[in-house]
């Protein structure tokens, strides 16, 4: 799931208006975007006027992310 919502949503609702997919839906207490439906495309973490939208990388990018810097780092030790 590369954006999740925060505690920090006010439910404004600019999120879904500006979402090209319908990823981004009401839920209960902040809105929701599905990781099925989601493109990726970046719309609603622009769009969203309290920074409540953030970019998570998933756990096989982030583990692919940490073998290749600890391999640069290796060089160093």
């Amino acid at each position: 799931m590369p954006y999740v919502v925060t505690d920090a949503c006010i439910q404004c609702g600019v999120c879904i208006g500006g979402c090209p997919t319908g990823a981004a839906q009401e839920g209960e207490g902040k809105t929701y975007i599905d990781p099925a439906v989601c493109i990726e495309c970046g719309n609603c973490e622009q769009n969203c006027p309290v920074s409540a939208i953030i970019y998570v990388e998933s756990d096989g990018e982030q583990a692919e992310k940490s073998a290749a810097s600890s391999a640069g780092n290796s060089d160093t030790l």
